[in-house]
């Protein structure tokens, strides 16, 4: 599979929001590191991935425990 890294720049362009909006209000909120972006060399720059933000804009990101509700016991509720 083909990986295709982006500036914070340049994933602006794409997605149409603001560099200051991806980086305040999106990372680390829906753009996972590891997931969505990566530190190349353990150092302080960004490249986004591409490939997993389309796929994860299209179908939204959802995992089974988002919708289950944490109880007390730590076991979770699905409602």
């Amino acid at each position: 599979m083909q990986t295709t890294y982006l500036t914070t720049e340049a994933l602006s362009e794409r997605i149409h929001y603001d560099v200051r909006t991806i980086r305040d209000r999106l990372k680390d909120s829906v753009l996972i590191e590891g997931v969505h972006y990566i530190r190349p060399f353990g150092g302080r720059k960004i490249l986004y991935l591409w490939e997993p933000i389309e796929r994860d804009m299209r179908i939204g990101k959802r995992t089974p425990t988002d919708a289950a509700i944490p109880m007390a016991s730590g076991a979770l509720c699905h409602g």
